[in-house]
């Protein structure tokens, strides 16, 4: 109800001021300890249930997506809302600025986003700061990590293992992001030649590192929606082949099919409401293809537990929220939480 009051005021700002500002009001909410208390009374779910997963335990099924909490400012507040799971990121080796301003926009009619933020980011160090002393309840965290812009796509594996190592010995999941559409050539990783040759060095390297913390430490992939059925195929068959832990459908949508908003020709990647029967479909193909052997958390337009309960009916085991706590709030975390079967 709070929110519905808030929201018209918030869509007034520009949409990355408006989302900078609900980053510092959690980040100052999650360093208060009787803030904290009363958000997890206001926020918490008596259905949610705990998930076994990935040789993890997760708290309940609904997390939060990367590109929320990009540099991990306001985890600590956003753990108050009822995620079971809290995925950082997207995380780059070093401080990058991103792309040109203004690169968020909101596609009101279409309940839908389109971004082009091309992978912002504070860089590995600042973020890891913040990481550092965990308390060991609540949420799981998940650190999202993506290649520096300048890197070539035949390097990129050292950013991916640099990123690793700082970001295991900290995070409960690892996820290797290969398929936003704002960073050039970037998703030219998921194709199989290049997806093989990035993939068996960082399974090596979560191998040992999984070894030496002694932890579960899963490594995901994030795929694109954008992948015809034959490239998907492909690039799952590398994704079995190299013992990857599951992945992640879907990222954002090059695809404007059905929009009306006057914004659908911005260039950028497209999530929210538009998004959710094609990244369900997705999800489909996924379990289909692998005969349901391979993990999925599943987002891309969840905006109410009757999306959430579809990605989990097609195949998926969790969910994640982003465009949807645009639009709907805060309180679309319990809301699905009550309303799935757990």
């Amino acid at each position: 109800m709070l929110y519905s009051l808030l929201r018209p005021l918030l869509f007034r700002l520009e949409p990355e001021r408006a989302h900078g500002l609900s980053v510092a009001v959690l980040r100052a909410l999650g360093a208060t300890p009787g803030a904290r208390h009363l958000l997890q009374r206001l926020f918490r779910s008596a259905r949610a249930k705990p998930v076994d997963l990935f040789g993890l335990r997760f708290p309940n099924r609904v997390g939060l997506a990367a590109g929320y909490d990009k540099d991990g400012a306001a985890w600590r507040g956003l753990a108050c809302l009822g995620f079971g799971h809290i995925e950082i990121g997207t995380i780059t080796p070093q401080a990058q600025p991103g792309n040109d301003k203004p690169r968020v926009f909101r596609l009101t009619e279409d309940r839908s986003l389109i971004n082009r933020m091309g992978f912002p980011s504070e860089g590995a160090a600042a973020v890891a700061r913040r990481l550092a002393h965990r308390p060991t309840d609540g949420p799981l965290l998940g650190a999202n990590l993506g290649k520096q812009k300048a890197t070539p796509n035949d390097r990129a594996v050292e950013d991916y293992l640099s990123l690793m190592q700082v970001f295991a010995p900290l995070c409960d999941y690892l996820v290797v992001n290969i398929s936003s559409p704002n960073t050039p050539g970037l998703r030219e990783l998921q194709t199989a030649s290049f997806l093989r040759n990035l993939l068996e060095p960082l399974v090596e390297e979560r191998n040992r590192m999984r070894e030496s913390l002694n932890k579960a430490l899963p490594l995901l992939v994030k795929l694109s929606p954008d992948l015809d059925r034959h490239q998907l195929e492909e690039a799952l068959e590398v994704i079995r082949d190299t013992t990857i832990d599951g992945v992640i459908a879907t990222n954002t949508t090059l695809d404007r099919s059905g929009l009306r908003s006057r914004l659908a020709t911005q260039s950028g990647g497209l999530s929210g409401a538009t998004l959710t029967r094609k990244s369900t479909q997705f999800i489909r193909e996924i379990r289909e293809i692998t005969e349901g052997a391979l993990p999925i958390i599943a987002a891309g337009g969840i905006t109410n537990a009757r999306d959430a309960q579809e990605k989990l009916d097609a195949g998926a085991s969790l969910v994640q929220l982003f465009t949807g706590m645009v639009y709907e709030g805060p309180g679309l975390v319990k809301r699905i939480l009550d309303g799935i079967d757990c």
